[in-house]
């Protein structure tokens, strides 16, 4: 029997320069599986595509964005509420950095600017819970590096999500919505080329709120237990859905 595709939910577009130098959300996803294998299918509802029946997908990852939840977006909103429907009806669901906010956002949770101010470059994220029990997290160390950018973040978990891990800046960086939805404040699917650019193109504005790009630059390393994660959820997914 033919696998149904994972659905890659690819919300906006990066900054033009960005995207000419490294590609879309979706590209990243596709090289960070590193499967082609792996049945995929990008949606792109800030482009109108409808979004998928949720019977005709194994699962679905919504990519991070340079758009904001508090916008309130209509392409957005149309997926929070698609999310809803999609949680209700169990699809496997793994949100990353603006998917892991419009997760919470959906099903009920309070997201805004971050208080102290933006999350960038490659820090440590710590399981504040056990998770040995779990199918995507269990293999992960209990401490592993993770690449991140984002200004907003989750402030209030939804109504019985579950927190699984946290950052120093963060308390929300992985929450966990029943036995198959999790969401993730931070980006599996980054490379170091493609933080480096994140970090480079924009150094005057991080240096002048006090981060030292070039020491941040120089120190990133690849982040293989992030990355993994991604992976497990899609061979996970479409494996179990032949």
């Amino acid at each position: 029997m033919t696998r149904k595709p994972l659905a890659i939910i690819q919300m906006g577009r990066p900054p033009e320069d960005l995207r000419q130098a490294q590609g879309e959300q979706s590209d990243w996803m596709l090289a960070a599986l590193d499967a082609p294998d792996l049945p995929v299918r990008v949606f792109k509802p800030h482009d109108d595509d409808p979004l998928p029946a949720w019977g005709d997908v194994s699962g679905a990852v919504l990519t991070g964005s340079w758009s904001m939840v508090t916008d309130r977006e209509p392409w957005s909103e149309r997926t929070a509420e698609w999310l809803r429907g999609a949680h209700g009806a169990r699809l496997p669901l793994l949100g990353i950095c603006y998917g892991h906010q419009l997760m919470a956002h959906a099903l009920g949770g309070v997201v805004d600017f971050h208080p102290q101010g933006r999350e960038i470059g490659q820090h440590a994220i710590d399981f504040c819970t056990d998770v040995g029990d779990d199918a995507l997290l269990r293999a992960l160390p209990r401490r592993f590096l993770a690449n991140l950018t984002h200004e907003q973040s989750v402030l209030t978990p939804p109504p019985g999500a579950e927190v699984l891990a946290r950052s120093r800046h963060d308390p929300h960086q992985v929450l966990r919505y029943g036995p198959n939805a999790w969401s993730v404040q931070f980006h599996p699917e980054f490379s170091p080329t493609l933080m480096s650019a994140c970090l480079s193109r924009r150094a005057p504005v991080f240096e002048a709120e006090g981060h030292d790009v070039a020491a941040m630059v120089a120190g990133l390393v690849s982040t293989h237990d992030a990355r993994q994660l991604l992976r497990t959820f899609a061979r996970s997914v479409t494996s179990a859905n032949r």
